[in-house]
């Protein structure tokens, strides 16, 4: 029950800066582009890059991986609000844009999370 309470906590925080990440990236940028859920997506993959080769050294306890991994970071990234902007974007006739939308964020992502992995290791 206790990691549940973890997960929940982690998760209304990530949600939180979810929330204000992308917001403020469609007041500087606009949304005609989804780069909010672009920004959040990397940076949430960079961390638990970090994060994840950190803890390889020193492990987290099962709660504060709870509270970070599940919670915090699975609330803060989003896989589901990527594919459906995703989606709007075929459905609008954006087809570059969608295009471009799949193959930055796969990339961009992948790329952020070994960077952390080889950041995390470094600073381990």
């Amino acid at each position: 029950m206790a990691n549940i309470l973890w997960v929940a906590s982690g998760g209304a925080i990530g949600a939180v800066l979810r929330y204000v990440t992308v917001m403020g990236v469609h007041r500087f940028a606009g949304t005609a582009f989804p780069l909010g859920t672009l920004v959040a997506n990397v940076a949430g993959s960079l961390v638990i890059g970090i994060l994840w080769a950190m803890a390889e050294k020193t492990p987290l306890t099962p709660a504060a991986a709870s509270f970070l991994f599940i919670g915090l970071l699975g609330s803060f990234t989003t896989f589901a609000t990527f594919s459906i902007e995703t989606l709007d974007l075929f459905r609008d006739g954006r087809m570059g844009l969608a295009a471009a939308n799949m193959l930055a964020s796969n990339v961009l992502c992948l790329l952020a999370a070994y960077g952390g992995l080889r950041l995390g290791h470094t600073w381990a």
